[in-house]
């Protein structure tokens, strides 16, 4: 969970207890902003999309407290991502109710969510693009194994901005743990996983 903002100065470790509003820091999206993405003069900002897509502007005071918060924010995302390993987000498929489970390990799998049989499963290396409508609709082009031929899938979700940062943050946790610095840098959790 990662809280804000506040309603006034944080000073104390109990005032980050009593944010406003808290995220789950993997339903989240993180921003680094240009200066030519600012409608005025300030400096050193990013943006937080929440899960209903709501754009949250904020700005620090010198360049690298920007860095260190995209560092905080990608290894906390990192570390939540390693610690759940998979999130299971209802969802329709042709009027039926669904449930599209995004996992670390075995990648997207959508199940009927009355009798959690299969209908498809995909690796994450499997997925070639995807494309929403902004509102509910996610299309995933996945490639098949065995014939290299592309599959469609849609699904709608009531919370799609959730699911989309749901999987981009699964996405990016798979594409760090390829990386043995990145790896080696965190704490002794991640390492084992990693080690081999």
């Amino acid at each position: 969970m990662i809280g804000l903002p506040f309603l006034g100065s944080s000073v104390t470790t109990f005032d980050w207890m009593k944010a406003v509003r808290s995220y789950t820091v993997y339903e989240i999206m993180c921003k680094i902003l240009k200066d030519s993405d600012l409608w005025d003069r300030r400096k050193h900002c990013f943006s937080v999309q929440t899960e209903n897509g709501e754009d949250l502007i904020f700005g620090v005071e010198l360049e690298y407290e920007l860095i260190l918060w995209e560092k905080a924010f990608q290894t906390a995302t990192f570390l939540e991502v390693e610690r759940i390993q998979c999130k299971t987000y209802a969802c329709v498929l042709e009027s039926h109710l669904m449930g599209l489970t995004i996992d670390f390990n075995m990648g997207l799998v959508c199940f009927d969510a009355a009798s959690k049989v299969v209908l498809w499963r995909y690796k994450f290396s499997q997925l070639k693009g995807s494309s929403d409508d902004g509102k509910s609709k996610i299309k995933f082009l996945f490639q098949n194994i065995d014939t290299k031929q592309i599959e469609a899938k849609e699904l709608e979700f009531s919370n799609l901005f959730a699911v989309l940062h749901c999987i981009h943050s699964f996405f990016a946790t798979k594409v760090a743990c390829m990386d043995p610095l990145y790896v080696g840098c965190q704490p002794i959790v991640g390492k084992a996983k990693y080690s081999n």
